[in-house]
């Protein structure tokens, strides 16, 4: 009378959309909260604050605060090594900021939203010029 496969079949694709639309909410939510902490950081910088609304050239400012080469951004797309690309700019935004290398790589490259609220609406300052990085941490 009724096909058992047929339902399981219809069952697991209902559940792989849930998945999907779920795992999409949270890429904007995520989205949205890493754009609302790099403002104030962007504004910190000397930098137009809506710039963090638009993906790429937030992340080529990160780079240029960070004090490296806006280049540098295109390593972003290539697998594993966005991955140190990532960590070396978090560092070198955490100098920019006056923060310490722990703090860098655990809140800016693992935990990054938290970690630019953090620089952002906290009593960081920035401390040099943009692409010139030479700052030492506090």
């Amino acid at each position: 009378m009724f096909d058992l496969r047929a339902i399981g079949e219809l069952t697991s694709a209902q559940n792989a959309g849930n998945y999907i639309g779920a795992s999409l909410l949270i890429s904007l939510g995520l989205s949205v909260l890493t754009a609302v902490a790099l403002w104030p950081v962007f504004t910190k910088a000397g930098l137009a604050g809506w710039s963090a609304l638009i993906p790429v050239v937030s992340v080529y400012l990160l780079v240029k605060i960070a004090g490296l080469h806006g280049a540098l951004t295109l390593l972003y797309v290539i697998p594993f090594v966005n991955i140190v690309i990532g960590c070396v700019v978090a560092i070198g935004c955490g100098r920019a900021f006056g923060r310490s290398t722990a703090f860098s790589v655990l809140l800016l490259w693992l935990l990054s939203p938290l970690g630019y609220f953090i620089i952002g609406y906290g009593r960081s300052g920035f401390l040099g010029k943009i692409g010139n990085q030479t700052a030492q941490p506090v």
